[in-house]
C-alpha cells in the first residue's frame, strides 16, 4: 500500500494581503500561487463544506467579502484559517494548497457555475434565490 505522498513541497512563504484579500503561498519548487480568501473559503477542507462524501458538498454563498483573520499552524504539514464570517474548522494541508493552486481556475469556473444554476450569490446578506433568472 502507498504511504502519504512526500512529493508535495513545502512552503518557504505565506503571506496575507488584507486589502487585495489574497493569501500568495510560495513552494520550495519555485511555484507560487495568488489564492483570493472567497476561493479559499468556498474550497474549505472541512466536512461543514466538502460534506461526508462525494456529492454531499455544500455550495457556499455569499462569501465574496469574507476576509481571513487568523492562520493558526497544524503541525509542520499545515494551517488552519480562520474567516471573518467565523468558519474555521479547515486544515490546510500543503497537499491541498498546491492542489488548489494548480487546480485553481478549472475549480473558480466550477464554482461560478454551481452558484449559477442554484440562482445564488457571492454577494454577502444576499439568499440563495435573491437572483431572478433573466428573462428570454
Amino acid at each position: 500500500m502507498a504511504g502519504p505522498d512526500n512529493t508535495t513541497p513545502v512552503p518557504t512563504e505565506i503571506k496575507l494581503h488584507q486589502k487585495s484579500r489574497v493569501l500568495e503561498i510560495a513552494f520550495e519548487d519555485g511555484k507560487r500561487y495568488t489564492l483570493p480568501f472567497e476561493f479559499l473559503r468556498v474550497y474549505s477542507p472541512s466536512a461543514e463544506v466538502r460534506g461526508h462524501g462525494p456529492g454531499q458538498e455544500v455550495l457556499q454563498i455569499g462569501k465574496k467579502e469574507v476576509e481571513i483573520t487568523h492562520i493558526e499552524p497544524v503541525g509542520s504539514y499545515a494551517v488552519q484559517l480562520v474567516f471573518s464570517d467565523g468558519h474555521d474548522s479547515g486544515i490546510y494541508s500543503w497537499d491541498y494548497f498546491y492542489g488548489l493552486g494548480k487546480s485553481q481556475d478549472a475549480m473558480w469556473t466550477h464554482y461560478l457555475q454551481r452558484m449559477q444554476e442554484a440562482g445564488a450569490s457571492r454577494e454577502p446578506g444576499t439568499g440563495a434565490f435573491a437572483q431572478r433568472p433573466k428573462s428570454k
